[in-house]
Formats: structure tokens, C-alpha cells, sequence
């Protein structure tokens, strides 16, 4: 059975960069209280007119097909992440195939929807594609526009400053060898808390769609219970990591790089403390681009990446959690 690896990984982020203090203007906090509560920094916005999440995610797509010495010419398959897609409906995924020119072959394009997860989602969706053998080379792609549908008020706070724009994405190919790869893949869900983490409008089953006293009561934020969220994280993040060492007959000292979804620097650093890693086995930039959903995770590392703390033979670990509740982990040999 042919083993999935990471040909190329590429990434973009918009030029438009937000500091706490600009979110300080237009709202009451400070950026002492955002990076206590995130360790976020700063973090980018889209510019409109000029990003959207299709052609960000078609940027970091060429970045990573140039990275890999291949072209859209050779994608057999498009696998889209994201929370937040250009139209309600059809998903981004077509819009990048039309962006890089892949309509004239009908290359396949799949959406998913796992937010915050969607990233972990993808790779062990595309790499069940490539051990079947039905493609070989499928094009992996998280991508997200956040700051339209903030809420820039104080009510919106606590959510508004978690939160940033950007996209990454990786080439998965198929591989005959036994020596590199991902390892094995462990994707979960929990519906029963669904609204702790949502955007409810607006809804495809209320009676209308949006309405104006929807916007008025700012039903079309996102809500969060921060706390709620938190304590759920720290548990599933280290649980779906164990399950997938657990699952190759390894452990967490066999760790070379760990790369968490940048949802809040202290629930990476609580799953460091868990794991008993080493703080320079684990990479975070969440201080410089916020939460990026599903884009954190390919953002993140391809930074990584680029810094040299990735090498041929490393066991690199992802993991995430996220919105719905959903959670995944994955394991690759680099």
C-alpha cells in the first residue's frame, strides 16, 4: 500500500498586519489582557478587493506545487478546508480550481467543514485517497478569512481578538517506500456542545436565512464559552495525540517536532506540560497571526519548515481541536 508524504507545503498571509493596540482603538482591551488570556501579538486581515479565501489559498497552493517541482497540470485532486468559504454555496474549492486553471480537466474539488480541525480532517481524507490508489497527488489547502465577520465592539471582544486571515497548504503524492509518510491519521467529533463554539447565522433552518433584527442582536458573530472550550481542548489535544502514538507502537519522548493548531498559546503549552515535551520540540506562531483555523496548522508548519526544525527522518506530530466539538491528530515520518 503507497504511503502519503508531503511533497511541498506553501502558505500566504495578507499584507495587512493588526496589532493589539490598533484593537485597543476600537475596543475595550488592552494588549497586556490579549496576550495574558492568547499570547497573540498581532495578527493579519485580508485587504478587500484584493484577497479572498479562494485566491489566498490558490497562493499558498502555487508556493507549495513550485516547492515540490510540480504544477496544477499534475493535482489530481483539490481538498479545501475552511469555516468561512467565499459563497454561501458553491464551496471555495471550485474557485481555487478555476483560479489555477484546472477547470478544463475537472480536477475534483472537495469543501470540508471541520473549522478549526478542518486542516487534520483533510490529510487523512486526502491520505485515504492516495492509499486506495484512486489519485496521486492531491492538493491539501486551509484557507480563512476571519475579520469580515467580527464583532469590533465590546461585546465581541473576548472572540474578535483570538482571531486572524490566512492560508496554507501542502502537495500530499503518493510514495512506494516504507521510510517516510504520514504514519496514521485519528479524527473525532463531539455534536452535543455544538453551540459552545458557533456562528448561528446565518441558518439554513430558520425561517428566513438573515434578517435585519439578526444583525441588530449580532446573531451573525461568532460565540464562544471560552472556559468551556479551554478545559475541553486540554483533554482531547494529549488524548487523540496518545491514540495516534499509541497506534504505531510509539511514544511521546519519540517526538521530534510537535505542531498544535495556534488556537491559544496556553492550551499548547498545557499540552506540552502533558507530553512532557521539550519547549524546542514544539513550534507556535500564534503570537504573529492569531487563530487561522484552518489554515493554522499549514501556516504554522511551513514556518517551521523554512527555520530548518524539520528534517528527513523526523517524526512530526500535528494535532488540533476545534469547533463542533471536532478534534484530529495526525503522525508523519518527514
Amino acid at each position: 500500500m503507497p504511503r502519503s508524504i508531503i511533497a511541498g507545503i506553501g502558505y500566504y498571509v495578507p499584507e495587512n498586519v493588526v496589532t493589539n493596540d490598533d484593537l485597543a482603538l476600537q475596543m475595550d482591551t488592552s494588549d497586556q489582557w490579549i496576550r495574558e488570556r492568547s499570547g497573540i501579538q498581532q495578527r493579519r486581515y485580508f485587504t478587500p478587493g484584493k484577497d479572498t479565501v479562494a485566491n489566498m489559498g490558490a497562493r499558498a497552493a502555487e508556493m507549495a506545487l513550485e516547492r515540490a517541482g510540480l504544477s496544477a497540470d499534475d493535482v489530481d485532486f483539490i481538498i479545501f478546508a475552511t469555516l468561512n468559504p467565499d459563497y454561501m454555496f458553491p464551496g471555495s474549492g471550485v474557485l481555487l480550481q478555476r483560479e489555477m486553471g484546472m477547470s478544463s480537466r475537472g480536477v475534483p474539488a472537495l469543501d470540508i467543514r471541520a473549522q478549526c480541525s478542518g486542516f487534520i480532517y483533510s490529510l487523512s481524507v486526502a491520505d485515504q485517497f492516495i492509499k486506495t490508489g484512486m489519485y496521486k497527488t492531491v492538493l491539501v489547502v486551509g484557507s480563512e478569512i476571519h475579520s469580515s465577520g467580527l464583532d469590533f465592539s465590546d461585546r465581541g471582544r473576548d472572540v474578535t481578538v483570538l482571531f486572524g486571515d490566512g492560508a496554507g497548504a501542502v502537495v500530499l503524492q503518493s510514495y512506494e517506500g516504507t521510510d517516510r509518510g504520514i504514519l496514521t491519521t485519528k479524527i473525532h467529533a463531539d455534536g452535543e456542545q455544538a453551540e459552545k463554539l458557533a456562528v448561528l447565522t446565518p441558518s439554513g433552518s430558520a425561517p428566513r436565512h438573515i434578517t435585519h433584527e439578526m444583525i441588530d442582536e449580532g446573531q451573525v458573530f461568532p460565540v464562544m464559552n471560552g472556559r468551556y472550550v479551554f478545559k475541553f481542548a486540554i483533554e482531547k489535544f494529549p488524548e487523540v495525540i496518545m491514540e495516534a502514538l499509541n497506534d504505531q507502537g510509539l511514544s511521546a519522548s519519540d517526538i521530534d517536532l510537535f505542531v498544535p493548531h495556534q488556537a491559544n498559546l496556553r492550551i499548547a503549552e498545557a499540552v506540552r506540560q502533558v507530553l512532557q515535551l521539550p519547549e524546542e520540540k514544539v513550534h507556535n506562531n500564534i503570537m504573529k497571526y492569531g487563530n487561522t483555523t484552518a489554515a493554522s496548522i499549514p501556516i504554522a508548519l511551513n514556518e517551521a519548515w523554512e527555520l530548518g526544525k524539520v528534517k528527513p527522518g523526523d517524526l512530526v506530530c500535528l494535532a488540533a481541536f476545534g469547533s463542533g466539538f471536532t478534534w484530529g491528530s495526525a503522525l508523519i515520518r518527514w
